[in-house]
C-alpha cells in the first residue's frame, strides 16, 4: 500500500494575510453598501423636499414656529451654487443622521434668526471644502424663504471644539463642519470648518 506524504500546513503568516485579505474585502463591500445606501436616501429627501416646498406658501413668515421643524425629516436644503451642490439638511448630528445627509446642529439657531446656524456632514458624502473660498455663495431653502450666506474664512480644529458654533460678532451667520482631512474618512481627527455670513436683507 502506497502511502500519500504528509500535506504541508499552511504557514502562519501566509494565513494571517488571508485573513487580513478577506476582512479587508468585507469591509469594502460593507462600506460600498453603506454609501449606496446613504446615497440613495438623500435622492429621496430631496425629491421629498422639492415636492414639500412646491407647496410652500409664498411670503411665509419666518417667525411661523410650525414651519421650523422637519418635514418628512427634512429641515432645509442647502445649496453651493459654485460646486453644484446640494443636499437635503436633517435634524440632529448623530451618525445615524449624517451618513445618509448633512445635519443642522440642534444648540444652533434656525436660518432667519440672528445668531449661527451649525451645519455637520460626513466627510464620505460632503462637498470638497478646500475649493472654498472667500466671498462663495452658500444658501439655504427653508419652508419660509431662502437665505444666502457668503464665505468669510476657515479653520481646522479639534473635534470637542464647539466655539466655532458660537458667533464671534452680532449678526446672521453659518458654520460648515466635517471631518478633516477628508480622505481618511472614519478615522479622521480633526474637523473642518467653514464661517459664513448672511448677505444684508
Amino acid at each position: 500500500m502506497i502511502s500519500r506524504p504528509p500535506r504541508d500546513r499552511p504557514h502562519p503568516l501566509r494565513l494571517a494575510a488571508l485573513v487580513i485579505l478577506f476582512a479587508g474585502l468585507v469591509t469594502m463591500i460593507v462600506f460600498a453598501g453603506g454609501m449606496l445606501q446613504g446615497v440613495q436616501e438623500q435622492q429621496h429627501l430631496i425629491q421629498t423636499w422639492n415636492a414639500d416646498t412646491a407647496h410652500r406658501p409664498v411670503g411665509a413668515p419666518a417667525f411661523d414656529l410650525k414651519l421650523r421643524q422637519p418635514v418628512d425629516g427634512v429641515d432645509f436644503e442647502i445649496r453651493v451654487p459654485r460646486l453644484g451642490y446640494s443636499a437635503a439638511v436633517k435634524e440632529g448630528v448623530t451618525t445615524s443622521v449624517l451618513y445618509s445627509s448633512p445635519g443642522h446642529y440642534p444648540e444652533t439657531v434656525w436660518p432667519g434668526d440672528p445668531g449661527t446656524v451649525g451645519v455637520a456632514a460626513h466627510n464620505v458624502y460632503w462637498i470638497n471644502f478646500p475649493q472654498l473660498a472667500p466671498g462663495d455663495e452658500i444658501d439655504l431653502e427653508t419652508l419660509y424663504g431662502t437665505y444666502k450666506y457668503h464665505v468669510t474664512g476657515s479653520a481646522i480644529v479639534d473635534p470637542n471644539n464647539r466655539s466655532v458654533l458660537v458667533p464671534n460678532a452680532p449678526g446672521y451667520h453659518l458654520t460648515l463642519t466635517t471631518c478633516w482631512p477628508l480622505w481618511a474618512g472614519a478615522f479622521a481627527t480633526q474637523r473642518y470648518v467653514i464661517f459664513s455670513d448672511q448677505y444684508a436683507p
